[in-house]
């Protein structure tokens, strides 16, 4: 995710003479990287995994540690708080809580709050990060979640039915209007805020409910701090497609202990802006706080992985500076896991990539590879691959991309499902080649002329209590082309290939009843082509199928003695299958040596035949002996006439 720090904000938590420019510098060789630096403004690019460094805080803590590697002297000043007490219960707020749901719920009221506009200076700085400013009350929320990456909201706390809260999860069906005036239909298991009137407030974690906002008859304020179950959190975020700032934040696992410097941010910030008037006790409910995790590596290990001969005290000083205790035994070290690095660092390997991205992945020794290349693969499927897209390319094809995570339309029902999709559109892994092309075709629907798309990629085959199997498939799809050209496009493709296989009438799935082919070779199916609708042809081939079958090409010597070439024209009833008809002819004689379809009208159909013998001339009696043969057994078989 990417955020924006003005420099001035910056300052307020790090204490330096470096420049803006040596700043970013330094911060993108050894942490964030800092993709841009205008107007005093940093554009930071922020992992996911590194949620704690997402705000002004956040990346204070990075630059003060990495700073002092370059000799730039860098002091971190952490927020001042003051004393603050928390109580599992008070007076003016009773609380449910599903503890599964929200890992820690904290909020106080704040008393007698004067809505009006923020002072400059902070406008100011909710602009630079792309924040509109609206009213003090609003802006003490933004600033606080820029400020510290901890989300806050604020309620209008007379609104709150009997001053009560029950935090639960979501029935299907329910609704809720949020604060930009949508209503939302809740799909169930999202994290939800009743009041006492039974009335949904909050849509925790995304955005307030409109019934509980903060207006300008406002007069006393809850000021709301928690962390959230970051699954329920990203799963409504993803299905109401309500991708809110905090929403962002909550999903990726926010630091629970940081809620105790959100509330105590939001008190001084609501003393200071509103002239507020804040309750002693704070309201916190929290009942599995931070236990402190314990890592133990060995010097060696670090040393071995990081291939310099790092000394003890350097470690301890670069661990030191990112907020890690150590204490060394001899030569092992144990760490302790500061709670807002806990969700990132757990293994040895964690301590080793801290070390050494500090120390400066730059300053690591490196060394090129030696020794001759290696051989390329004896059996490497992609040569073959890139053959086949080169061939239909040059039949007209043109290559398409598709996304293989597909929506629940696009698959059979016992495709896998993703644990986490992105959303409703890429929930699946997809089991064929076919919804995807007909989307693409649809998404040309508007070119008027006859076009052909097709693509090469995997579908992925459930196996049970195993990974899919990865399937290369073929898959390529026509539209408004006439179905004998189609056919004759793909029998012409297989033979470019040298594969040698018949198209059998079968009734297959997706196809229209009577209108669809199994290509066959032997007894195997190795490919299907059918019509799909009016519009459009289809055809799908297994790629590994069609690599086993493909065979080398012999030489072949020219014949010393030339053909004789005819045309016969013949008309046959309805629904004859032409392609049986030409099998037919070449099955007639050895003498014959191909057979073309080359022209149809009002049911004639014209077939252009070689007679050729290897080591003589054919004489037109022993061609008309051979054609008589053909017309007989067409006559016989299919009911074929010849044509004046």
């Amino acid at each position: 995710m990417n955020i924006l720090i003005p420099d001035i904000w910056l300052r307020d938590f790090l204490k330096t003479q470096a420049t803006a420019r040596q700043i970013a510098e330094c911060l993108s060789l050894c942490g964030p990287s800092v993709e841009k630096l205008e107007n005093g403004v940093y554009s930071i690019e922020v992992t996911t995994n590194r949620i704690d460094a997402a705000s002004v805080w956040g990346i204070a803590r990075e630059a003060a540690a990495i700073l002092n590697q370059f000799g730039i002297d860098a002091r971190l000043r952490p927020p001042e708080t003051g004393s603050l007490l928390f109580r599992p219960r008070v007076s003016y707020l009773k609380a449910e809580v599903d503890t599964r749901l929200c890992f820690r719920f904290s909020a106080v009221l704040v008393k007698d709050v004067k809505l009006q506009r923020s002072p400059e200076w902070l406008i100011n700085r909710l602009t630079k990060v792309g924040v509109r400013p609206i009213n003090n009350v609003v802006d003490i929320s933004n600033y606080i979640m820029h400020e510290l990456g901890q989300p806050v909201h604020t309620f209008d706390y007379d609104k709150i039915g009997g001053h009560y809260m029950k935090l639960r999860e979501s029935k299907k069906g329910e609704r809720l209007t949020t604060l930009d005036g949508k209503i939302h239909i809740l799909p169930g298991g999202d994290i939800v805020i009743e009041d006492g009137d039974r009335r949904l407030i909050d849509l925790a974690g995304i955005m307030g409910g409109e019934n509980s906002a903060v207006d300008d008859s406002t007069k006393n304020v809850l000021l709301f701090v928690q962390t959230y179950n970051p699954k329920n959190i990203r799963r409504t975020s993803m299905i109401l497609n309500q991708r809110t700032e905090a929403a962002l934040l909550f999903e990726k696992g926010l630091d629970p202990e940081q809620v105790s410097l959100g509330i105590a941010r939001g008190i001084d910030l609501f003393k200071e802006l509103t002239n507020g008037s804040p309750e002693e006790e704070i309201l916190d409910i929290y009942p599995l706080p931070y236990k402190t995790a314990e890592i133990q590596v060995d010097l060696g290990f670090i040393r071995s992985r990081l291939g310099i001969q790092i000394e003890k005290k350097q470690i301890t000083k670069i661990l030191g500076s990112l907020g890690f205790t150590t204490s060394w035994n001899r030569k092992i070290l144990t760490i302790n896991v500061p709670s807002f690095r806990a969700g990132d660092t757990a293994i040895p390997e964690d301590i080793v990539e801290e070390v050494a991205r500090i120390y400066g992945y730059h300053r690591l020794p490196n060394t090129l590879m030696e020794g001759p290349l290696p051989e390329p693969l004896s059996d490497s499927p992609f040569p073959f691959e890139i053959k086949l897209k080169n061939i239909i390319k040059g039949f007209g094809g043109v290559e398409v991309y598709t996304l293989s995570l597909v929506s629940r339309d696009f698959v059979e029902r016992n495709a896998l499902k993703l644990k986490n999709p992105l959303g409703l559109e890429s929930e699946y892994l997809r089991t064929s080649l076919r919804p995807s092309l007909v989307e693409a075709a649809n998404a040309n629907v508007a070119e008027k002329e006859e076009f052909h798309l097709f693509e090469m990629a995997n579908i992925y085959l459930p196996r049970k209590g195993m990974l899919p199997e990865e399937k290369m498939m073929l898959g390529g799809i026509f539209s408004s082309t006439d179905f004998r050209k189609a056919r004759g496009i793909v029998e012409s493709f297989l033979e470019e290939i040298n594969v040698n296989a018949r198209f059998v009438a079968q009734e297959l799935p997706h196809f229209l009843p009577s209108r669809s082919l199994a290509i066959l070779s032997g007894d195997r199916q190795v490919g299907a082509l059918g019509i799909l609708n009016e519009r459009y042809i289809y055809y799908e081939f297994s790629v590994e199928d069609l690599r086993k079958l493909s065979q080398a090409r012999t030489f072949i010597p020219l014949p010393k003695y030339p053909p004789q070439i005819e045309d016969l024209t013949l008309t046959f009833p309805e629904k004859t299958k032409i392609g049986e008809v030409i099998s037919s002819i070449k099955s007639i004689s050895k003498l014959v040596n191909n057979v073309e379809m080359v022209d149809i009208y009002d049911r004639a159909f014209t077939f252009r035949i070689w007679y050729q013998h290897p080591t003589k001339t054919l004489t037109d009696k022993e061609v008309g002996k051979i054609r008589n043969k053909i017309l007989r057994k067409l006559n016989r078989n299919f009911g074929g006439d010849l044509k004046d």
